[in-house]
């Protein structure tokens, strides 16, 4: 009875170890393709050109100065300016103010600086507190 078992489990064994080895050396079918009739062209809807591989994206870094509008005295029309990158920039220089993005005033840096707070003197427009103020 044991010859018997260890006989049926050796040609078991030996069947399926054959059969996986035959599937692997099968070739495998190819997909299969529609018949297409060869003198009838398919028309195009919509041909589109082939593009050009776009090119590798150049990053710069921003070279604006920024700041924001700390305080403002409507009556001697000047404005406080806080720079938080610790970039100042020099007296003369133009700037201006954005309010939700939209350009409303313009302002020319006239000192004195502390920290990295500068005064301005507002040209034109308007401005309110916490506005933006960019070199651009």
């Amino acid at each position: 009875m044991k010859q018997l078992v260890g006989f049926t489990l050796l040609l078991s064994t030996l069947l399926l170890s054959g059969c996986a080895w035959l599937n692997t050396m099968l070739p495998t079918a190819p997909a299969h393709n529609p018949p297409t009739n060869a003198s009838a062209p398919t028309p195009v809807a919509n041909p589109t050109p082939p593009t050009a591989p776009s090119p590798a994206a150049i990053i710069t870094p921003d070279a604006a100065v920024s700041a924001k509008v700390i305080d403002y005295n409507s009556t001697g029309q000047f404005v406080v300016l806080n720079f938080p990158n610790a970039v100042l920039p020099m007296n003369s220089q133009v700037f201006f103010i954005y309010h939700d993005g939209l350009k409303t005033g313009e302002v020319k840096i006239t000192g004195p600086e502390r920290d990295d707070n500068v005064v301005a003197d507002l040209v034109n427009g308007t401005v309110e507190i916490g506005d933006a103020v960019r070199s651009q």
